[in-house]
């Protein structure tokens, strides 16, 4: 995962859409309350701690690349509940987990092949991988104006060596990547997530934090707020409706997988 570093506050009132898809993804979750469970991505370990309180015989690592994440994720305090901050492309922990769980994350892990060797084998027999993450056609408006602005003459130059944070598959794609791994009872599906935003400033928030990131820490200081300042503007434009929300694309890859 990119050693990106978020504003936990920031991204906790940014991030009602992953919270909601989080909430889901643990109410489908089959669960006897004794499994060492893995979260990858963990953030400011909002889930984590859900987790950790159907585990109370068992125990929850929660891992992320942000140590700013982790430091806000600390403060949770379950007792059964630990943070490390660790890439989740160098995750090494062979047969430790019978659940690892990532929500909204693994798009910001590039090799996925390492990933799903890592994760299964850090998976105990009949030990379940259930990942939510970002599929092909996310955030299409946001993508299209962030391309578009990069490629402008007065940005194109601080990006010339620039790496695309995210990997966003195609759901057939990655079931592909999946079933060449030995995982059995494997399954791979997309999901329409799309949203309205209530509001232009939930949008913003959400631009802000996480999604531009990546892009502003690229940039010299005093460029950062005037992209910015017109990635918002062009979102508005593009995204905005008569009612005052703006709608976005959210598209998601599912995976449940056993060992």
């Amino acid at each position: 995962m990119a050693r990106h570093e978020f504003d936990a506050d920031r991204y906790a009132a940014a991030s009602t859409h992953q919270t909601e898809w989080g909430h889901r993804l643990i109410a489908e979750l089959d669960i006897a309350g004794d499994e060492h469970v893995l979260d990858i991505g963990c953030g400011d370990g909002r889930l984590t701690g859900q987790l950790a309180q159907l585990v109370p015989r068992g125990r929850v690592l929660g891992i992320d690349a942000s140590s700013r994440m982790i430091d806000a994720a600390q403060s949770s305090g379950a007792r059964n509940c630990e943070f490390r901050v660790l890439d989740a492309a160098r995750l090494d922990m062979p047969g430790e987990f019978d659940l690892i769980f990532s929500n909204a994350a693994l798009h910001w892990v590039k090799d996925h092949g390492r990933l799903l060797r890592a994760s299964f084998d850090a998976l105990r027999p009949d030990g379940v991988i259930r990942f939510n993450f970002a599929a092909d056609g996310n955030c299409s408006h946001l993508i299209g104006v962030v391309r578009e602005l990069m490629a402008d003459p007065a940005h194109a130059e601080g990006f010339e060596a620039f790496e695309w944070p995210w990997f966003m598959p195609a759901p057939d794609e990655y079931e592909a990547l999946v079933r060449a791994h030995p995982f059995r009872d494997a399954r791979v599906w997309g999901e329409n997530a799309d949203r309205d935003f209530p509001s232009v400033e939930d949008m913003v928030r959400w631009i802000d934090q996480p999604s531009l990131v990546p892009f502003l820490s690229h940039l010299p200081t005093a460029a950062r707020q005037p992209f910015r300042d017109v990635v918002v503007e062009r979102m508005i434009v593009c995204a905005g409706r008569d009612d005052g929300t703006c709608f976005e694309t959210f598209r998601r890859v599912n995976v449940l997988a056993t060992k």
